[in-house]
């Protein structure tokens, strides 16, 4: 065992070698988003509709696996931090069990209520069809996110966030370089359309997941799945359970603020609704090197915690939100700038990158401050405080922002929704800030 170096390197250095590979990961996942998006805006606008009423669901998927996967890592780095090597053992064979589970149960779920889900949101029978299309395909991948996402967290809990970089970039190249090859058909490929955009992201998940058990067979893991654990220990899975399903939510809870504000749109123009889905791809730039940040970070917290050095992860935690905050003001000057440029990726329409435009101003204004409640409720994750992470969660994605965002729309119109994003934003981070230093 040799992650002692998490409690005995210089903080700063320790927490950038730490985030550097994940923030270079989530950067080029970043540009899968975008790249992804950009050829399925160019099969036609109607196909990028349907990409943004899928993607709460899709995001739902995610945030299940990485959601527990996050339990399995808090877990997994306080039994190595107290050196309590059967218990961190116990936590990865029971964790990996659990997810696959869990892919299977999303797989079936998730297919079986597309159809009805999308017809809440649109009338255009076209925009439907395309997204079944997209999600029959994609969402049978859901077991191999669910077990891609519990290994990614299992080598960050080891301190091997190179093993996770390699995964992370040979899926997410893999998806970019087939996105036109098969939406398209390039060579010897059909044109498949929006069937070619779901295989392709399959596909790159799959390698992704091959390669981790690939390097788990060449240089294996300080933690072991052991077929003596296997059995159910309630212990173990409450422990699991209790961080990773609060963690789920914090994930999950912005498909549902995407489907409410998606049905608070729906009033105005799908227009509005293409505008908030571009939104949030663009957005994906900035909160997941941001997330990169806190994925470095969470195993550097759960392991000093666990052994005791409480100076030290008040530290880690100091340097993770000036480094938030850095990525947000650039986030800020951006969309501040060049909101015509970036709208315009995705639309030819004048009238909708007018709207689009608008939209990116204002709530721009609202990125600085949340680095505050993304960092705080990264932290509390990271200390095994899943409840507390969950409250900041649910203030920024429930119990503020749907609310005032109803409110204002009915004041402001659709512009009262991008209002919102900045109000909440405010609130929640004096929230964030209050429930971590009474928690932490």
């Amino acid at each position: 065992m040799n992650e002692t170096f998490m409690k005995e390197r210089p903080v700063f250095p320790l927490l950038v070698s730490m985030a550097l590979p994940m923030v270079i990961s989530m950067l080029v996942s970043s540009l899968y988003n975008i790249v992804d998006s950009f050829f399925v805006a160019k099969i036609s606008e109607d196909a990028m509709t349907a990409l943004s009423l899928v993607f709460p669901v899709q995001n739902f998927i995610n945030a299940a696996g990485i959601g527990f996967g996050v339990g399995m890592n808090a877990v997994i780095s306080f039994y190595l931090g107290a050196k309590d090597y059967a218990r961190a053992d116990m936590a990865t064979t029971q964790g990996l069990l659990l997810s696959a589970v869990h892919g299977v149960i999303l797989t079936v779920a998730s297919i079986g209520i597309m159809p009805l889900f999308l017809r809440l949101f649109t009338k255009s029978e076209t925009v439907a069809a395309l997204g079944v299309q997209y999600s029959d395909i994609a969402f049978s991948f859901a077991c191999v996110v669910s077990l891609s996402m519990a290994f990614e967290k299992i080598f960050q809990a080891v301190g091997r966030m190179k093993v996770t970089m390699l995964s992370l970039l040979l899926g997410c190249c893999t998806n970019i370089v087939l996105d036109p090859v098969l939406i398209f058909g390039l060579g010897p490929f059909p044109a498949m359309g929006i069937r070619g955009a779901a295989l392709a992201t399959g596909i790159g998940q799959v390698l992704t997941l091959v390669v981790y058990l690939i390097i788990c067979k060449v240089r294996p893991l300080s933690v072991h799945v052991k077929r003596d654990y296997l059995r159910p220990d309630k212990t173990m899975v409450g422990k699991l359970y209790a961080i990773g399903i609060p963690a789920t939510l914090n994930m999950a809870l912005s498909s549902v603020l995407i489907s409410a504000l998606n049905a608070i749109l729906a009033g105005f123009s799908e227009a509005y609704i293409l505008v908030l889905g571009i939104y949030y791809k663009l957005q994906t730039f900035l909160y997941l090197p941001a997330n990169g940040i806190i994925q470095g970070m969470r195993p550097l917290i759960g392991y000093n915690y666990g052994a005791g050095e409480h100076k030290r992860v008040k530290q880690i935690f100091n340097w993770v939100l000036l480094l938030n905050g850095v990525i947000m003001l650039i986030g800020t000057g951006i969309c501040l700038l060049l909101p015509n440029a970036l709208m315009g990726l995705f639309t030819t329409t004048p009238e909708t990158i007018r709207v689009g435009a608008t939209a990116l101003r204002i709530i721009c204004a609202g990125f600085l401050t949340s680095a505050v409640s993304v960092t705080a409720s990264g932290a509390l994750e990271g200390l095994g405080k899943g409840a507390q992470s969950l409250v900041i969660s649910l203030c920024r994605y429930i119990i503020l922002i749907i609310p005032i965002a109803f409110v204002l729309s009915h004041v402001l119109g659709a512009t009262g929704v991008w209002h919102a994003f900045w109000i909440a934003e405010g609130l929640t981070a004096v929230i964030a800030w209050v429930v971590y230093r009474k928690t932490a």
